[in-house]
């Protein structure tokens, strides 16, 4: 890959916007193949004009994105307006092959493009999962573990209207993006906004989603414990700040994905969490938390920049609807402190309902690709 170019903007009209956008681009060499298009959900119903406007305008054929509640571009985050950001690509012949959307089974896509990834002994895919479908998970981990050396990033569309993708065309209700080829060098790293309050604990009893004893003791009991009186009393004063979190099994760097706290019951002492709990498993109680999660954001820069020489060509970040101005407050401060350690480089992506790193589907993360 030679070079990458960005445009994003805001504007009255999605036609002001995307020249603005386009202005910023510039012009376009021969070899740019590929390009990452995202917009505002203000913008959700115009997806398809704005879309078949940037093919037109580019003469690049080859895009994937989809619909955020928040965008974001080198060091600016969008959210409540009309906005687009889009990034051009040159990437080798042959490097990339675009997927379209992906209902209810990857055993297709897998098939069909079987000698086309079985070249290469590693594959790194930028995927955009439909919230609505609840197999999107499982598609990601199927994905990610039948496709040889198969490492996903992404993120869940987040949207108060239509919850459209681009892949080639205009698409929903699964799972859609792009493979790249082990021609593409990329790096990338995930952070938590979230930080444990307290210690591991075995899911000693549950039934499906919902946790009745850990080490042995009620849920709630071990829940009352590590929050508190105060909020213990009124569970409600926890939604959008404590959570569950899940330790994923063989991590080697106490990695874990947060869920949701989506119920309560202070009579059975039980509580439920928004994912199916298993008996011997761990579980922790985190919050959210605007200091760890700075502090974490600079660990992942600096683990980035430590596997990377002089300033990247390119990136994509995915980050979660309940970051950006919710947690690291408004002015663009979380595209900034990226801005700010790695360089100004041409970077795009969205926040959205949930975030994919590897084989898994993370929430309240930031996760950051770049291309080197």
């Amino acid at each position: 890959m030679e070079q990458f170019r960005v445009g994003h903007a805001r504007g009255a009209t999605w036609q002001q916007v995307a020249e603005a956008c386009l202005t910023q681009i510039g012009d376009i060499p021969g070899t740019g193949n590929l390009g990452f298009l995202y917009v505002t959900d203000t913008l959700a119903a115009q997806l398809s004009d704005i879309f078949a406007h940037f093919k037109r305008v580019t003469g690049i054929e080859n895009w994937v994105g989809t619909v955020g509640m928040g965008i974001c571009g080198s060091g600016c985050e969008y959210f409540d307006e009309p906005a687009i950001a889009a990034l051009i690509g040159e990437f080798p012949d042959d490097s990339f092959r675009i997927f379209p959307t992906i209902k209810s089974s990857t055993e297709d896509f897998v098939r069909d493009n079987e000698s086309w990834y079985a070249k290469t002994s590693s594959h790194f895919g930028i995927v955009h999962g439909d919230p609505r479908n609840a197999n999107v998970p499982k598609f990601v981990e199927q994905l990610a573990n039948e496709i040889i050396g198969g490492f996903l990033v992404g993120g869940l569309t987040s949207s108060r209207s239509s919850y459209s993708q681009i892949a080639t065309g205009i698409t929903e209700g699964g799972i859609s993006g792009v493979l790249f080829a082990d021609d593409v060098p990329v790096t990338t790293a995930l952070t938590q906004g979230c930080s444990p309050i307290g210690k591991q604990h075995e899911i000693t009893e549950c039934d499906g989603n919902v946790a009745i004893t850990l080490d042995g003791r009620p849920a709630f009991d071990v829940f009352q414990d590590e929050v508190g009186d105060l909020i213990a009393r009124e569970p409600r004063r926890a939604a959008g700040y404590i959570f569950a979190a899940l330790p994923i099994k063989g991590s080697d760097t106490g990695d874990y994905v947060v869920r949701h706290l989506v119920g309560f019951d202070p009579e059975k002492r039980s509580l439920a969490v928004g994912d199916t709990l298993e008996a011997g498993n761990t579980m922790m109680f985190c919050r959210r938390d605007t200091d760890s999660a700075y502090k974490d954001m600079l660990r992942m820069l600096q683990s980035l920049k430590d596997r990377t020489d002089g300033t990247p060509k390119g990136g994509v970040y995915y980050s979660c609807v309940g970051r950006g101005p919710n947690l690291f407050g408004q002015n663009s401060e979380e595209l900034k402190i990226i801005q700010q350690e790695l360089g100004d480089f041409p970077l795009v992506g969205f926040f959205g309902n949930g975030e994919v790193s590897h084989n898994r589907l993370y929430g309240y993360t930031g996760v950051l690709t770049l291309f080197l």
